[in-house]
């Protein structure tokens, strides 16, 4: 008999027997089995490999584990009877597990679907469940989602970053200590399991935002449209405010989109004067024009492009987020003088336009994390001019129009990684007079190495150099934490530092860009 999955909307609903496929022991597969085994589910993890460490684990929370390849569906998998596959957001649509569960009926969900589900194991002081905040977007997504946890627990809220940003929502749901917010950075992959969800398991944030949309995991959605009908899905049912960039008009037209809880609003945001209902900048002040009740006319100020710059957050992406974060904050009432004091405090990830040095006049700005065309278009923007490390897996997006934008104001480009001779058309085509160095290295250890060497003989005083690859870091390094980590260590022995005495390193961007 199939079990019935509409009634499965609580963690204090009956889960016992349901018969569950959970694809994929990462951390998310392993939240994913470890919730599911609590609930009394019978849990079998399917996964091609499995670390030492999860395989032990397993047995003793009282799940299965069947473990081989995955370029079919395995008999064993078939033999469990699932009534419901969850995936790991790592597997794509057209993976043959997920095929074939679709295919016959099975029911598919994502972590974040079944985290709603069982949203309400732990309380607030008022009987109800954390609100959600769910933040998407091509480029921009950790750091907004780290801003408006920090902002939100400024103003006096218990709230807790967690999804994509590397804390399974599920660990968020069941933490003993419960939150009042729970900031969700989500994924496209995981919004595009969420699109699969009936009405039981819909999310209905409280309030939500896609910041930017560009070309990117092309490979895992198949196609552009695919990848931005998934991006879509962030703003479908949000009850309160749905926050979106007016300077990326794909983002307005998902809102004008979405079906929304009656008496949702619209908030817009960028760089700009802001309009009624907006949040922007006048005169270097970041302002607030939509949570007040004289809008119309007045204006909330939340902080400064000078203070950010003090904070080294002034960079014109970084003010984007912020203004994006600020939304989010004050559509659950955080007062202004909370965002200004969270502000201060702030202070961006590792290998994101992080300044590694200044030596001899020469900046070197680690923004590994740039992982796309457009989050290395940001960079160039805060840092015209630079020298541009670039390259690596460019995951089927096309760098042209990268090139074409940027590359003829750099001062010159030093090209790495695995697709190194469609970074070097791109640039014969768009901009031909820049030079042009490619390191060819297959060792690891040799990359960056030669990557200083050669910035330092064309970088001159008062130069950036620039490390934005604009592509993955998996063909050559393990991540792109380190190939970051890599970039600075190559700097650091150029120029004479130990490269592990880091801690007196500036954390952002020099000036404003």
């Amino acid at each position: 008999m199939t079990a019935d999955l509409t009634r499965l909307t609580s963690w204090h609903a009956d889960w016992s027997g349901l018969r569950v496929v959970v694809l994929g022991l990462s951390m998310t597969g392993f939240s994913v089995a470890d919730t599911l085994a609590e609930l009394g589910a019978d849990v079998l993890v399917v996964t091609e490999t499995a670390s030492d460490e999860y395989a032990r684990l397993l047995p003793v929370i009282g799940a299965g584990l069947w473990e081989g390849p995955l370029d079919s569906v395995p008999e064993g998998l078939i033999a469990h009877r699932p009534d419901v596959v969850i995936a790991s957001p790592g597997f794509p649509p057209h993976h043959p597990v997920v095929s074939w569960a679709r295919e016959v009926g099975v029911a598919v969900w994502g972590d974040i679907e079944l985290a709603w589900r069982v949203r309400d194991k732990i309380l607030r002081p008022d009987g109800t469940p954390a609100e959600w905040m769910l933040i998407t977007g091509t480029n921009g997504k950790t750091t907004t989602t780290q801003l408006t946890a920090t902002m939100l627990v400024a103003g006096g809220l218990r709230a807790a970053p967690c999804g994509n940003i590397g804390v399974p929502v599920l660990d968020a749901v069941r933490d003993p200590a419960g939150f009042d917010v729970l900031v969700v950075e989500v994924s496209s992959h995981q919004l595009w399991y969420l699109g699969l969800s009936d009405d039981a398991g819909r999310v209905s944030p409280y309030a939500s935002v896609c910041l930017n949309l560009a070309a990117d995991h092309l490979e895992w959605h198949g196609s552009f449209d695919a990848y931005r009908d998934a991006k879509a899905v962030v703003y479908q049912q949000t009850r309160v405010a749905c926050v979106y960039n007016k300077s990326d008009i794909a983002t307005r037209e998902m809102v004008e989109d979405a079906e929304v809880v009656e008496g949702c609003r619209a908030i817009g945001f960028d760089l700009g004067v802001p309009g009624p209902s907006d949040l922007g900048v006048v005169d270097g002040i970041l302002v607030d024009r939509a949570f007040l009740d004289e809008r119309r006319t007045n204006a909330l100020e939340l902080t400064t492009v000078d203070e950010l710059a003090e904070a080294g957050l002034a960079a014109p992406h970084v003010v984007a987020n912020i203004l994006a974060a600020a939304a989010l904050a004050r559509s659950i009432d955080v007062p202004p003088a909370a965002v200004r004091d969270a502000l201060r405090g702030f202070r961006l990830d590792p290998h994101r336009i992080e300044v590694v040095a200044v030596s001899d006049g020469v900046t070197w700005i680690d923004d590994s994390k740039a992982t796309n065309p457009h989050a290395a278009a940001s960079s160039l923007q805060a840092y015209p001019g630079a020298v541009w490390v670039l390259g690596g897996l460019l995951k089927g997006v096309e760098i042209d129009e990268l090139v074409a934008s940027r590359g003829p104001s750099v001062a010159a480009a030093i090209v790495i990684g695995i697709d190194r001779a469609d970074i070097v058309r791109a640039f014969a085509r768009h901009a031909p007079a820049v030079p042009l160095f490619e390191v060819d290295h297959a060792q690891t250890e040799d990359v960056m190495t030669e990557v200083v060497a050669l910035a330092a003989g064309v970088a001159q005083d008062g130069d950036v150099v620039l490390l934005a690859p604009a592509a993955a870091s998996f063909d050559q390094f393990a991540s792109y934490s380190d190939r970051g980590r890599r970039f600075a260590d190559a700097v650091n022995a150029r120029i004479g530092r130990d490269a592990g005495d880091n801690h007196d390193r500036p954390s952002g961007p020099v000036g404003s860009g």
